[in-house]
């Protein structure tokens, strides 16, 4: 288990190094271009069963125990350890990451994005797994920092090599916003090793805080809540979000939104919530009330792109419903409760597997159509993608009904369990205030229901016949098998969520209790 955590971790980073080698003779298949591409799949599988190996041999009867820990002295001077391990809270996230790249590096192998050579491509999606692993892995905040700006290069290049129109602009406001937010951080997370003489996040968390003065947390809370809320990313720090989405190539679009969210939301939960707990609870019903004007901001947002003329970019409108969705997330992060920091965690994974799904679907029909815009696709009669291509058409709904919470699917789950812990946050928090976030809340899911059932009737519905001669291509065999685990795992989530509940609840009620439950 030990070795299997490290391996996960370390081993992308070696497929990096390997992908930007030639191929060896035997091995180049056709091309040296689908040789890399292999590579990339290949790579990418093995971190994948070596995940699954790892969640197999996870004790689900402990979720709150750090498991497979490694830690190691590496920088003595400041006390800075090569500290990895996993429990409940974040071997989900864990494995979601290995999933999703594994499903990228599939569809890559197949429909390549259009942009330069295949091998510095391969090598940075493996970069960008490496980074993504160890932010979920690493039990040192200095090694957490290192592994949340490890993935911020691989990224950009992503986007601007590989990208639509505005590529490079778009990757610019994405590296610029999100470094200068992880400078901030950085400060936050030296203001709180150097005052309580370690970098552990283990012994931080078992202190809970006792360690630091109030300022010393608020002051901490402030710094590091403003990196992670750009890269989560919080209402008003989110305007760099649709740029890159819109500009970034559809398996960028699925990482960036499937995973790399994910990071910021993590760090709130991982180190804000169980080391700098009054700093939190203090700040918390300004985060809740953040989260509850971007849930209503996000939606707003994507109804005004659906109108007709607007020209809304289908995958703009899909990032600005990251901003409503992450909104849940950060809400039943506010709430401090075990309900409403469970419900985060839920709608983090919720998120990953449908958005990801979403953006698979919109870049299939941006390569069928040539655009992804809206008006484009709708024609003057809608898309009618039920008549022309009907396997691609139930996906787009099926995605869409999952995303705007509808019962029976992993959506639900999340923004549920986000507004019952806002309906009774945690003691000192005023409660007039989080009941009023909650309203606004549910408010959201009917916006959100709005807007993705006006996408789901101007694309899907209309009559085949009465619009332009048009033969598109239905679901293709890679596509299937790029896109059949995120549906069912989105079923299994919402069917039985005491699966992934079961392992995060211990290790939230221990978190939250100090490290004393």
């Amino acid at each position: 288990m030990q070795f299997l955590l490290a391996f996960i971790v370390a081993a992308p980073l070696l497929g990096a190094v390997a992908a930007l080698l030639p191929a060896p003779p035997g091995l180049k298949g056709t091309s040296p271009a689908q040789a890399v591409l292999r590579h990339g799949v290949t790579v990418t599988g093995v971190i994948l069963a070596a995940a699954v190996a790892l969640t197999l041999g996870f004790d689900h009867d402990a979720p709150s125990r750090f498991q497979a820990t490694t830690d190691i002295s590496w920088i003595q001077a400041l006390n800075i350890r090569i500290h990895l391990g996993v429990d409940g809270i974040s071997l989900p996230l864990l494995l979601m990451t290995a999933l999703l790249f594994f499903l990228c590096a599939v569809y890559s192998y197949f429909k390549f994005p259009d942009g330069p050579s295949p091998r510095a491509f391969v090598a940075l999606l493996l970069v960008l797994e490496s980074g993504t692993l160890a932010t979920f892995a690493v039990l040192d905040l200095m090694l957490f920092f290192l592994a949340f700006e490890m993935v911020l290069i691989p990224m950009y290049f992503l986007i601007a090599r590989w990208g639509g129109a505005q590529r490079q602009a778009a990757a610019w406001k994405f590296i610029l916003y999100t470094l200068l937010g992880s400078v901030v951080m950085l400060l936050g997370l030296l203001l709180i090793g150097l005052n309580s003489g370690t970098f552990d996040m283990v012994a931080l968390a078992t202190d809970n805080g006792r360690g630091l003065s109030h300022t010393t947390q608020l002051t901490a809370v402030l710094a590091i809540g403003a990196g992670l809320a750009v890269k989560t990313p919080m209402w008003p720090l989110h305007s760099w979000l649709p740029d890159a989405h819109t500009a970034a190539p559809t398996v960028g679009s699925v990482l960036l939104a499937g995973v790399l969210l994910k990071m910021g939301t993590y760090g709130f939960v991982r180190i804000l919530l169980p080391v700098t707990p009054d700093g939190m609870h203090t700040l918390a019903p300004y985060l809740g009330a953040f989260a509850a004007v971007g849930i209503v901001y996000g939606s707003l947002a994507c109804l005004a792109l659906t109108r007709k003329g607007v020209k809304g970019d289908l995958k703009r409108l899909i990032a600005y419903s990251s901003v409503g969705h992450m909104g849940f997330v950060l809400l039943g992060i506010a709430t401090m409760t075990p309900t409403g920091v469970n419900g985060a965690l839920f709608a983090n994974i919720a998120h990953g597997l449908i958005t990801g799904l979403l953006f698979f679907l919109v870049g299939a029909l941006k390569d069928r159509y040539g655009s992804s815009d809206l008006d484009t696709l709708a024609g003057a009669t809608g898309a009618a993608l039920y008549g022309r291509a009907p396997r691609l058409g139930a996906l787009l709904a099926f995605a869409a009904v999952a995303s705007l919470g509808l019962p029976g699917l992993a959506g639900f789950w999340g923004e549920m369990l986000a507004l019952f812990g806002a309906f009774d946050p945690a003691a000192g928090l005023s409660r007039p205030a989080f009941l009023t976030y909650m309203a606004v809340g549910a408010f959201g899911t009917l916006l959100t229901a709005a807007y993705l059932l006006i996408v789901v009737r101007r694309v899907c519905m209309g009559d085949p016949k009465a619009g332009p001669e048009l033969t598109l291509a239905d679901v293709h065999r890679y596509e299937f098998a790029a896109w059949t685990p995120l549906v069912a795992l989105t079923v299994l989530a919402g069917l039985w969520p005491a699966t992934l509940l079961g392992l995060t609840d211990p290790a939230v009620q221990k978190l939250l209790a100090g490290g004393n439950a």
